[in-house]
């Protein structure tokens, strides 16, 4: 029998969300009340937007293993209110539903208990839920949110929305981006809770700060961080990761050069365990005459082979292959060096991407890691609509199996 997959908001929130929220509401409407009539705030919350998001998306999975194919069709419908902004600050409301259409739901979502153990993954629960809900306030300098909210930093390397499922992930908690200087911005962050993509049969209660600071410079950007996470859950645990990127690109007659760098070192302690990794990432290409080449190289590095480097706040599907065979690292690490190629086609944008994953410290078992090609096109027409096509075909190595996975989507959004 299949399992029960459709999940409704929970009214009673476990952490401070629905308090600091409600909190935050009251104290903004009388600091907003005492300064101007009450017409205005009025005019603030009439004069919001409305809006909707619509994704319609089939999701194949073949797999070299014991169970079933996967096959899934799924609408994931996104509608929110933002407000005016009435003394710098204003509101956000979003709602996220994700559906199964036409009963074509032939795959297991294990957190979710949905069809446990007959198919491959596709990690698209059915959930109504709360997709944001925040305060904001903002002036020239400073933009302050309390609330359930998308975060993203950088590249989404280690802090991200996963945007790609139909359920995206949000954080419970404080963020304040501070302009210092005009070439200067200083990020802070609290979590207390993380809203992963399984609706709230995955969530994490947790005591994380990110920090993050960004300099502009000629040549690129310079930018320093600390993610220091905990999840919250009466066992002594923390993945503290420190680093330092740059990137930019430059202009050479009708090429545009383009470059990155990026260093991280992490320790994770749990319980008695504790360990150390390290994070590095080369990339260069050159882009001209609408095409554009990157050649790149990732470590996600290894403690002895018994680690290895973890970011688990990231949009793991931008990274080391489409098909997501390694959205946990192995304890070996892992060594992507990859080619990318893509451009305009017909209105739309095309790509294909080369990946080939090595161990970073082999074991006598563990060595190769696979390979795997992605190809993708994506096309807006209209003003409101899109659709798109992808593929992923991995080749497995030491470990994994043969994966391919094929999705196609249309988008629309008012």
């Amino acid at each position: 029998m299949k399992g029960n997959h459709s999940k409704k908001i929970n009214p009673a929130s476990k952490n401070m969300f629905g308090r600091s929220l409600l909190a935050a509401t009251i104290g903004a409407s009388q600091f907003a009340l005492a300064a101007e009539p009450a017409g205005n705030l009025s005019e603030a919350i009439a004069n919001g937007k409305a809006y909707v998001d619509f994704r319609l998306r089939h999701e194949s999975v073949d797999q070299d293993n014991p169970v079933d194919d996967a096959s899934a069709l799924t609408l994931r419908t996104k509608f929110g209110y933002s407000t005016g902004a009435f003394n710098g600050f204003s509101a956000v409301l979003e709602i996220e539903d994700s559906r199964i259409v036409g009963g074509v739901d032939d795959y297991t979502v294990g957190p979710s208990g949905f069809n446990p153990g007959e198919f491959s993954v596709v990690a698209d629960p059915e959930t109504t839920e709360l997709d944001q809900g925040f305060v904001q306030y903002k002036d020239k300098s400073l933009t302050a949110k309390l609330g359930r909210q998308v975060i993203t930093l950088d590249n989404h390397r280690f802090v991200g929305h996963v945007g790609w499922r139909q359920d995206r992930q949000t954080f419970d908690g404080v963020t304040a981006s501070y302009k210092l200087l005009e070439d200067l911005t200083l990020y802070y962050g609290y979590i207390d809770q993380r809203n992963r993509i399984f609706a709230d049969d995955a969530d994490l209660n947790a005591k994380d700060h990110l920090l993050n600071a960004a300099y502009k410079t000629p040549l690129g950007t310079l930018k320093g961080y600390a993610y220091l996470l905990e999840v919250d859950n009466n066992v002594n645990n923390s993945l503290d990761t420190y680093g330092v990127s740059f990137s930019g690109s430059t202009e050479a007659g009708k090429t545009k050069i383009l470059y990155g760098a990026e260093y991280a070192t992490q320790e994770s302690e749990a319980g008695a365990a504790n360990f150390d990794a390290d994070y590095l990432f080369l990339e260069g290409g050159v882009s001209i005459r609408g095409i554009t080449a990157k050649l790149g190289y990732e470590l996600l590095g290894s403690d002895d082979g018994a680690y290895g480097f973890a970011t688990p706040l990231a949009t793991l599907h931008k990274f080391n292959g489409w098909a997501d065979q390694f959205l946990a690292t192995p304890a070996e690490g892992l060594e992507d060096t990859y080619l990318s190629i893509g451009g305009k086609l017909v209105g739309g944008n095309w790509t294909i991407v080369y990946h080939d994953f090595q161990a970073d410290e082999s074991s006598a078992t563990v060595d190769d890691l696979g390979s795997e090609i992605d190809i993708s096109y994506a096309k807006k027409f209209g003003k409101h609509y899109s659709v798109g096509i992808k593929y992923a075909s991995y080749d497995a190595g030491d470990i994994k199996v043969d994966t391919d996975k094929l999705w196609v989507w249309l988008g629309a959004n008012f």
